[in-house]
Order: C-alpha cells, then structure tokens, then sequence
C-alpha cells in the first residue's frame, strides 16, 4: 500500500482540467490547493523521517510499478499540453486565461521539469529520453548536462550558479541560477566533446540538439496554433523555470563546502543539502525533498532515498518553503539562524 501514495501526483492534472474547463477563480485551482492547502496541511501533521526496512528496500528497487508511474507522466504531460493550446484558443477573458496559464506552468514545473530531473539520472538511455522529453514541454533541457555534470560536481561553492548565498534575494537568485546554468550547460558539452577529440559543432552537442528541438516546437506552435497560444506556452514554460529555481533556492540556501588549501572542495556530504521530511511535499514530488540523500548518491531512485540525522532540515515542507522565499525577510529570519547553526556544527 506504501507505493500508492505517489499516485497522489494525479491530483495536480485533475486540477488543472478543471482548471481547463472553469472559468473566473476556479481556473486557479492547482494553485490553490498545491499553495494554499497543501502547505496548511503540512502544518498540521507531523514529519515522516522513518526509512524503508531492508525487506521493503529489496521490494521497492525491484518493482518496476515505481518506474512505470514515472513513464506514465509523459503522456500525460504531453497530454495536456497539447489540450492546453486549445483551451487557450477558446479562452475569452484575460482572468481565465492568466488561471490556465498558471495551471499549466505547475504542470510543467512538477511533472515536466521534475521527474525530468528524475529520469535524468537514471543509466538507462530510453529513460533519460524520457526526461528530456518531459524537460522539453518547459523549454528547460538545457538543465540535463548542467545538473548532472555542474550542479551535482559544483553544489556549495561559488562555481555552482543554483547554490544560492546566504542573504541573497530570491528574485536575483532566479537570474543567476537559470541564466549561469544555461552558460555552463555550454561549456561542459564543449568540455565533454573535447575530451572525445569531437568539434563542438559535432552532431552529438546535445546542446545544439536541444536548441533545434525548442526552435523545432516553438515554431510548430506558432504555424498550428498563432501567436496567442505561442506566447501562453512560453509564459506557461516561464512559470515552471520559476518553480525550479524557487526549488534550487531552498535547496542549497547559504550551505557552503569547505575550501581545502590546494584550492579544491570537501566532497559533498549530506549536510551540503535542506531536507524535508514533511509527507505531502515528499509524495508530491516523489521524494525530491529528501535532497541531501539524492546528492550523496545521485543515481539513487526516488523511492530508495532516505532521511539522515546529519542533514539540516526546513521548517515545513517544499511549498511552504516556495512560498516563505517570496517574502525575503521571513525567509531570511527563519533561515540565517538554521544556517549558522549548521556552519557552527560543522565546524566544530
């Protein structure tokens, strides 16, 4: 009964086709009920830190149930993007149209972008496929070879653009994270192309690849569906990049590595990441909040991950999190006091 939990996530496209077919205040459901009522019953229940016994981990990493959810995701996130281009057609007032575009912005932001990041860590070619196609319905794929080879490489030092300093505001953070990983994702495909003795302008440049297909679909978009529906996608891609920038920002918030006296960095341990063990978040996004364990082992399925007591942990779960950072002084009272604790510890 264990695994069920995670088809919780079918909540978010119930919502949102809802949403779809709403008009006035109910085509704001997902962000409702995903921001407003998730968060306020997070309050309510207690954290979950217990971790699988070793009989249910021998079950779990066997079962493809867990993978087969994730494959499951991708017709449905294409799915609904295409019914979103529609609605959109039909959509009259500029309320029902910003209440859709916002729904499908946290469609791409949970499903598209996250479990994206999900299969992108997995070994099997046919599953990254997977996570960049989910990636591709945000625009966002360029978050592959950045996230895997910079992020999990860079994370707590000044190197890593989505490590955010402690004290800086959310709003620059979402510039600077998404804008040096979108530079970076360059480098390292040239890096990565070098080592191969392979131009950069080699067909296997899988950011070169990346740029075509978004060039690919933009323009489909416009030809098929005009420019109001264009311009709804791309806002709609905008708002998920937000999500997972917001996510980045309390992921990492002022957590710094320890530089060592050859100008190299401590390996990255699991006090390097907030964790949380709040149960709505953590099932809704399929483990994601369990983070300091998906950096001390990246490859790590989501059902696999664990909760330590070595690793610092939020006040409330993701979106209470998401929320607290758009309010910079709260954030900051309620963050920069868990942040010098940590250091201190680790110190010490």
């Amino acid at each position: 009964m264990k695994k069920l939990k995670y088809l919780s996530i079918l909540a978010l496209p119930l919502t949102v086709y809802i949403s779809f077919n709403s008009t006035n205040i109910l085509t704001f459901l997902p962000l409702f009920v995903f921001f407003g009522l998730v968060p306020l019953l997070e309050m309510a229940f207690q954290p979950v830190a217990n971790n699988l016994d070793e009989r249910e981990r021998e079950l779990a990493v066997n079962d493809k149930y867990y993978d087969f959810l994730l494959y499951l995701m991708l017709p449905i996130q294409w799915g609904f993007l295409f019914y979103f281009f529609f609605t959109i057609l039909e959509t009259k007032t500029t309320l029902d149209l910003v209440g859709k575009i916002v729904s499908m912005g946290i469609m791409c932001g949970v499903i598209g972008i996250n479990l994206g990041h999900e299969l992108g860590h997995r070994l099997s070619r046919m599953e990254q496929l997977i996570g960049e196609a989910l990636l591709l319905s945000s625009l966002e794929n360029h978050f592959l070879p950045y996230h895997n080879r910079g992020h999990h490489h860079n994370v707590g030092t000044p190197n890593d653009p989505a490590t955010a300093r402690k004290n800086e505001l959310l709003f620059v953070f979402w510039f600077r994270s998404q804008i040096g990983s979108y530079f970076q994702a360059w480098q390292i495909e040239k890096e990565r192309l070098s080592i191969q003795k392979l131009s950069f302008l080699h067909r296997t440049n899988r950011m070169i690849i990346y740029t075509l297909l978004h060039i690919t679909l933009l323009s489909t978009i416009f030809f098929i569906f005009g420019l109001k529906v264009l311009i709804a996608f791309v806002i709609a891609a905008i708002i998920g990049i937000l999500l997972l920038e917001t996510v980045n920002y309390i992921e990492h918030y002022g957590l710094v590595r320890q530089q060592k006296e050859n100008g190299t960095y401590e390996r990255v341990r699991r006090w390097h990441s907030w964790n949380s063990n709040h149960v709505l978040g953590r099932i809704i996004l399929f483990e994601l909040s369990r983070h300091s364990d998906h950096h001390y082992k990246a490859d790590r399925p989501y059902q696999l991950l664990e909760s330590h007591e070595e690793s610092p942990t939020m006040p409330t779960g993701y979106p209470g999190m998401m929320l607290m950072a758009v309010v910079p002084p709260l954030f900051f009272k309620v963050m920069n006091n868990r942040v010098e604790k940590i250091s201190a510890q680790i110190k010490n």
